[in-house]
């Protein structure tokens, strides 16, 4: 997950053989007005304190992401699919209020806006959620799945031949975490 956007990735199959159903990014913010992407910045930099115009940027994420679960779950639907599970690979989990630098806690704000609002729109359509660290998505995955590392990079990389275009790490992330969900 980044911010503004997210990473959707459908697998399928079992966790001895999944298989890559769907590839595809979904907005988290509205893309025609890019200061939705990070909405606890007030300019580069500098951390938003105005009330109004945080709930409204607040509001416009809270749209923009039930509208690409919605249209995601609709596309998913008409290819045969339907999602019970789904797993967020997030930078951090960190509070933001325990960071001291304006700059940093506003990305640390972004973040917990878009992995909250993106876990309660699933939620609201019945969809479990988890939620991996990025940097600890790996040793879960070899602990869970029974295999090395270089096993499971030669999986995603088998699953990443079918997708149309490149095939980069947020991908292979979200790829992991979702066979780690089957």
């Amino acid at each position: 997950m980044k911010s503004g956007w997210a990473v959707s990735i459908l697998i399928g199959g079992s966790a001895r053989s999944p298989r890559l159903c769907e590839s595809d990014a979904i907005n988290l913010s509205d893309p025609r007005n890019p200061e939705m992407r990070q909405p606890y910045h007030a300019t580069t930099g500098v951390l938003e304190t105005e009330t109004t115009k945080l709930k409204r940027r607040m509001q416009s994420v809270r749209r923009a992401t039930g509208q690409s679960i919605l249209g995601l779950l609709k596309r998913c639907a008409d290819n045969g699919y339907a999602i019970r599970r789904a797993v967020l690979v997030v930078g951090s989990v960190i509070d933001p209020d325990s960071i001291a630098n304006p700059h940093i806690r506003a990305h640390a704000l972004e973040g917990r806006l878009f992995r909250v609002t993106l876990e309660a729109a699933l939620q609201s359509r019945g969809i479990q959620c988890a939620i991996f660290i990025e940097r600890d998505t790996y040793a879960a995955a070899s602990k869970l799945l029974g295999q090395s590392r270089t096993q499971i990079q030669r999986t995603l990389a088998h699953l990443g031949r079918s997708v149309k275009g490149p095939w980069r790490a947020d991908q292979k992330l979200a790829a992991l975490a979702a066979w780690m969900s089957l």
